[in-house]
C-alpha cells in the first residue's frame, strides 16, 4: 500500500497519495488546466484512472497529491451536489447539462425569451455560503442555447444536512431560473405629429418600430398617422384595434410643447392605468397604459436617435405578459442610466439591470 498524507482540511476522514504514488487510482473529481488567454477546461474526468504517462501532467497541473475519498452516508461528492441544485434551481425554460464538469452545471436557455430570476430565493441560497449559484441578471433578454447560470459545491464534499438545506430554501416559490417566451404581437403603430402628418418630413419612427418588434418575433399589423389632435389620435388607435392589434405603440408628442398631446389621445382612445414618465434615461418621458388587455406603449421622440431606450426594457416584459405600473418603472431607476457607449453591447451591459 502506498504512503498517504493526512489531507487539508477538507475531512478528516480523507486522505491523499503523493501524486507519484498514485498510479492505478480513481480521479475523485474533475481536473482543470488552465492556459492564460487560450484554455480553460477538463484536462481529467472524474473516474479517471491514473496511468503513468499522467504523473508529469498532474504535476504540471499543480497536483503533488490526489485524495482518497471515502465517503459516509453523511457525505456528498460535489458531483451529486450539483445535480439536486440543478434540479431545484431550474424552471420553465431552463436546461442543463445530465452530468456537471469540473463540479458545476451551467443552465441554459432552452427557448428565446426573458430570463427571469427569483432573486430572494437565489439569496437565500448564496447565504449558506458552502453553495453557489451565479447568474445573468433579471429581465433579460435571452436566444435560445444561451448560458444563463450555473451552480456547483463550493467544497468537493459537504454533509448531506447542508445539501438538502441549500435544495429546501429554493423549493418554495417561483424557480430561481426561468425563460418566459415571447408572444407574437401583432402591433397597431399610430405615428403622431404634424410635421410628419402633413408631409414636412420624413417619418423615421416605422422603421425603428419594426425593427425592434421584429427582433422578438412580433410584426405590424397596421401603421396610422395622426396630426397633433386628441381626437384624431384616438381614432387611428381605435382604427388599429378594430383591426385586430394587440399591441398599440404611438410615437411623438410625448414632451412638454403645447403640441405634445398623444397622451390626452391615448386616454381618450379608452386607456386605463396610464402611467407617464420613467426613471430611465434615454425614455424619460415614456407613458405605458392598457386599453382592456391590450398593452399600449407612447414612446418619446428620443427613440428615433438613441438605438436603446426604456421601451427595450419593457417590450419583452410586456411580450412575456407582464403588466407594467409605476412600481415597475420605480425599480427601473437603479441601473436605469445609459452609458451610451461608442458601440452599443445592450443587453450584455448594465443599462436596465439593477
Amino acid at each position: 500500500m502506498p504512503a498517504v498524507d493526512e489531507c487539508m482540511p477538507l475531512c478528516s476522514t480523507h486522505k491523499t497519495v503523493p501524486v507519484e504514488q498514485a498510479v492505478g487510482m480513481v480521479l475523485p473529481h474533475d481536473i482543470t488546466e488552465i492556459i492564460k488567454d487560450v484554455y480553460k477546461g477538463r484536462a481529467f474526468k472524474k473516474g479517471h484512472i491514473i496511468q503513468p504517462q499522467d504523473v508529469e501532467t498532474l504535476r504540471r497541473l499543480g497536483k503533488e497529491h490526489i485524495y482518497v475519498l471515502n465517503l459516509g452516508p453523511d457525505d456528498v461528492h460535489e458531483n451529486e451536489a450539483a445535480l439536486l441544485f440543478a434540479g431545484a434551481l431550474a424552471g420553465e425554460g431552463i436546461l442543463y447539462a445530465p452530468e456537471p464538469s469540473e463540479g458545476k452545471i451551467g443552465f441554459s436557455a432552452k427557448r428565446s425569451g426573458l430570463l427571469k430570476i427569483n432573486r430572494e430565493a437565489l439569496f437565500r441560497f448564496n447565504m449558506l455560503g458552502e453553495v453557489m449559484c451565479a447568474t445573468l441578471q433579471d429581465n433579460t433578454p435571452v436566444r435560445q442555447g444561451e448560458q444563463v447560470g450555473a451552480t456547483r459545491l463550493i467544497p468537493l464534499v459537504a454533509r448531506r444536512a447542508l445539501v438538502e438545506q441549500a435544495v429546501a430554501t429554493i423549493q418554495t416559490g417561483e424557480p430561481v431560473l426561468r425563460v418566459l417566451p415571447l408572444r407574437q404581437a401583432a402591433a397597431g403603430l399610430v405615428i403622431t405629429g404634424n410635421e410628419v402628418y402633413s408631409g414636412r418630413i420624413a417619418d423615421r419612427f416605422e422603421e425603428v418600430l419594426r425593427t425592434k418588434l421584429a427582433a422578438l418575433g412580433s410584426s405590424v399589423l397596421q401603421v396610422r398617422f395622426a396630426p397633433d389632435n386628441p381626437e384624431q389620435i384616438a381614432t387611428e388607435i381605435r382604427s388599429c384595434l378594430d383591426a385586430g392589434a394587440d399591441l398599440i405603440v404611438t410615437s411623438g408628442g410625448m414632451s412638454v410643447d403645447p403640441d405634445d398631446v398623444t397622451r390626452v389621445g391615448i386616454s381618450l382612445a379608452g386607456a386605463e392605468a396610464l402611467v407617464y414618465g420613467t426613471p430611465v434615461l434615454p425614455g424619460a418621458m415614456l407613458a405605458v397604459a392598457r386599453i382592456g388587455e391590450v398593452p399600449v406603449f407612447g414612446l418619446p421622440a428620443c427613440g428615433m436617435f438613441h438605438g436603446i431606450t426604456v421601451f427595450d426594457l419593457l417590450l419583452p416584459r410586456i411580450l412575456a405578459g407582464e403588466h407594467i405600473g409605476r412600481a415597475e418603472l420605480a425599480m427601473l431607476g437603479h441601473g436605469g442610466f445609459c452609458r451610451n457607449c461608442q458601440v452599443c453591447q445592450y443587453p450584455v451591459c448594465s443599462f436596465g439591470k439593477s
